[in-house]
């Protein structure tokens, strides 16, 4: 195991019934990417993984690789809302090649995207200490959560940086 594996995924979620979303919060969970080997940290603020509803801030850095995935069974909608910072969301097509390349940046014209259960999609951080607000149905197992595209690099694979950089890239065109 290496420490980008051993390093949280997430962060605990707040134990508050009613959990006020603001800078101090999000201010938490950026510094938490900052220092992941990941680059990106979770905070949930749903209290188990077993809650129907899975909330989350998912802050990210520049660099952060998410290999493309589709959520598919169980079949699970998806939307995100920038809330600081700017990312490319590309969607593709089954065979990997390009659908769509949407740039969402907070407090723009687009500042959110909600996909459809089974679209094979990925997104990365445009700008430092990038902030999302995601939300999907639960209940959330590690096992059925992402189908990973076998023709995207593992998260972990040497080929995954030449593969996120050829998607920043894309997101220049």
């Amino acid at each position: 195991m290496n420490h980008k594996d051993s390093f949280p995924r997430a962060i605990n979620p707040p134990s508050e019934s009613v959990v006020n979303i603001d800078s101090d919060l999000i201010d938490k969970a950026m510094e938490v990417s900052r220092i992941s080997p990941r680059r990106r940290v979770i905070l949930p603020f749903h209290k188990s993984s077993d809650d129907t509803l899975q909330r989350m801030l998912n802050a990210l850095q520049p660099g952060s690789y998410v290999q493309p995935h589709r959520h598919k069974v169980p079949p699970k909608a998806e939307s995100i809302i920038v809330l600081r910072g700017a990312i490319c969301y590309i969607t593709f097509k089954d065979n990997g090649d390009l659908d769509k390349k949407i740039i969402l940046t907070a407090n723009s014209a687009i500042t959110g995207i909600d996909t459809e259960p089974g679209i094979y999609h990925t997104f990365f951080a445009l700008e430092k200490d990038t902030v999302l607000f995601e939300v999907k149905p639960g209940p959330y197992s590690p096992d059925t959560d992402k189908d990973f595209a076998t023709w995207a690099p593992s998260e972990n694979a040497d080929e995954a940086v030449e593969f996120l950089n050829k998607l920043y890239d894309l997101a220049k065109i």
